[in-house]
C-alpha cells in the first residue's frame, strides 16, 4: 500500500521538473533553430561574396597567325634555273625553247600577273617575246625588268665541242629565274606604278649564221608606244663567283642607286662600284631611243658561251643578291633621283 498523502506531495516535483525539462529541451531547440538558420546565412553570404567578386571567364582566342611578308627566295629561284635546264638548251625556234616559254608563261600567270606574248619572225624562224605585266591597273609610271630566255646554239667559245649547243644555266636561265622569283614576291601595293617583267628571245646568237645580236629586245623597243620609267636587265647574274661591275654604256644615276642598295643589304663586296665592261646586251635599244636602263652583268665568266655553263656553275646566293636587290629598289618605290643634267 501506498500512503496517499505522500503521493500528494511528491506529484508536485515531478510536475516542476517535467517543466524545467520542457523549458530547457524548448531552449535547446531553438539555440539549434539558430544555429542551423545562421549557417544557411552565412553560406548564402559566402556564395553571394564569391560570385560578386569573381572575375569573369573570358575565352581566350589564338591570336591570327600573321601572313609572312614574301621575300626573294635564291634557292626558289635555283629551282627555275633548273626547270629550265630540263628542257636541255633552248635556242630560239626550238621545242625546247617554246617549252620555256610556256613554263615562263605559266610561272607567271601562277603568281598572279597578266601575261602577253609578242611574237615575230627573224630569218626564217619563229620567236616570241614574253611579257608579264602587274595587275596592278593602269599607271604613268612603268618599270621594265628584262631578261633572255634564248641560248646559244653552238659552243664556239668551247675549244674542246665548239659545234655543241651551249646549256644557259647562268646565260640565259639565271635572269628568267630572278625576274620569276620576283613576280612571286614583290609586293606591288609598294611600287609607285606598273611593274612589267620582259623575257627576251633572240638574244645570244649573234655572228651564228648570219644572226644579229639582241634581236627580240629591238622588235620590244621598235613597238614601245610609250616612255618607261627605265629599264633593268639582269644578264648572267648567277655565277657562283659573283663579280658585278659597272656597265660603261648603262645610266650612271640609276646604277648609283641600284649599287647603294645592294651595299646597304650587305653586297658590296659583290656589286663592285667600278667600270668593267661595256656591253652590246637587252639594255642596247632602249638607251637608242633615250630611255634610261641599265645591264646588270657579271661578265667575268669562264664559261661563257661553252658546254660548261651548267648548273652546278650558279648559287642560290648569286641570285638571291640581285633579287634582293631589285626587290627593295622596287619595294622603295621604284623611282630614284635622275642626275641633273649641269
Amino acid at each position: 500500500m501506498v500512503d496517499s498523502g505522500n503521493a500528494r506531495g511528491v506529484r508536485p516535483r515531478y510536475l516542476v521538473l517535467l517543466l524545467l525539462i520542457l523549458t530547457l529541451l524548448a531552449a535547446v531547440g531553438c539555440t539549434a533553430n539558430n544555429a542551423a538558420a545562421g549557417e544557411e546565412t552565412t553560406e548564402s553570404q559566402e556564395v553571394t561574396v564569391t560570385q560578386a567578386t569573381r572575375t569573369p571567364t573570358v575565352p581566350v582566342m589564338p591570336s591570327p597567325t600573321a601572313t609572312p611578308v614574301p621575300v626573294f627566295s635564291g634557292a626558289r629561284a635555283m629551282e627555275d634555273v633548273e626547270n629550265q635546264m630540263a628542257f636541255g638548251p633552248r635556242p630560239t625556234g626550238s621545242e625546247a625553247s617554246v617549252l620555256t616559254g610556256d613554263y615562263i608563261l605559266s610561272e607567271l600567270v601562277a603568281a598572279g600577273w597578266e601575261t602577253d606574248t609578242q611574237p615575230f619572225e627573224y630569218q626564217g624562224v619563229q620567236a616570241r617575246n614574253l611579257i608579264g605585266r602587274s595587275p596592278s591597273g593602269e599607271s604613268s609610271h612603268v618599270y621594265i625588268l628584262g631578261a633572255h630566255y634564248d641560248t646559244r646554239r653552238r659552243a664556239d667559245q668551247d675549244s674542246n665541242s665548239p659545234d655543241a649547243p651551249v646549256p644557259g644555266a647562268n646565260d640565259g636561265a639565271s635572269g628568267v629565274a630572278v625576274l620569276l622569283e620576283l613576280a612571286r614576291v614583290i609586293d606591288l601595293s609598294a611600287v609607285d606604278g606598273s611593274v612589267w617583267l620582259v623575257f627576251f628571245d633572240a638574244e645570244d646568237n649573234g655572228h651564228l649564221d648570219g644572226w644579229d645580236w639582241i634581236i627580240g629586245s629591238r622588235r620590244f623597243a621598235e613597238r614601245l608606244d610609250f616612255q618607261p620609267e627605265y629599264v633593268i636587265v639582269v644578264d648572267m647574274i648567277g655565277d657562283a663567283d659573283q663579280n658585278i661591275y659597272l656597265e660603261a654604256n648603262s645610266d650612271p644615276a640609276l646604277q648609283d642607286h641600284i649599287w647603294k642598295i645592294a651595299a646597304q643589304l650587305g653586297y658590296a663586296d659583290y656589286f663592285i662600284p667600278e667600270v668593267q665592261h661595256s656591253m652590246l646586251d637587252d639594255h642596247t635599244p632602249f638607251l637608242e631611243k633615250g630611255i634610261t636602263a641599265v645591264d646588270i652583268i657579271d661578265f667575268d665568266y669562264p664559261y661563257w658561251h661553252t658546254t660548261a655553263d651548267t648548273a652546278d656553275k650558279v648559287s642560290a646566293e648569286s641570285l638571291e643578291r640581285v633579287g634582293r636587290t631589285l626587290e627593295t629598289l622596287l619595294e622603295s618605290g621604284g623611282t630614284y633621283e635622275p642626275a641633273v643634267a649641269e
